[in-house]
């Protein structure tokens, strides 16, 4: 069985985003072409973003650190370490309002 503790990397990535010029950090803490699900832990420095993007088919987005905001269209959610939301389907970006790590969960059924 493979495990990961999700506190230590929430800590790891978050000093990596902070040291980095973009301030993002991300692994992929499961999933690859093997697999239909992949889960990818993302570290924002406060203030970095996703810029807007394309939704995958099926996503969440859990909060484990701090706070972020999701935008889509003329919608925004602003969530804090615990919340949950199921990612709209549509063109969507997300920017951390302070240091945050969220957990990515996508179907990548191909």
């Amino acid at each position: 069985m493979n495990g990961a503790s999700l506190p230590q990397l929430c800590e790891e990535h978050l000093a990596a985003a902070r040291a980095s010029s973009s301030g993002r950090s991300a692994v992929t803490v499961f999933g690859g072409h093997e697999h239909d699900l992949r889960q990818t832990l993302i570290a924002l420095q406060a203030g970095a973003k996703l810029h807007e993007h394309d939704a995958p088919d099926e996503a969440t987005l859990q909060v484990l650190v701090g706070d972020v905001r999701l935008s889509a269209a003329a919608d925004q959610w602003d969530g804090s370490a615990g919340d949950y939301l199921v990612i709209p389907q549509e063109r969507h970006e997300l920017e951390a309002l302070s240091d945050a790590v969220v957990l990515l969960t996508v179907a990548t059924r191909g």
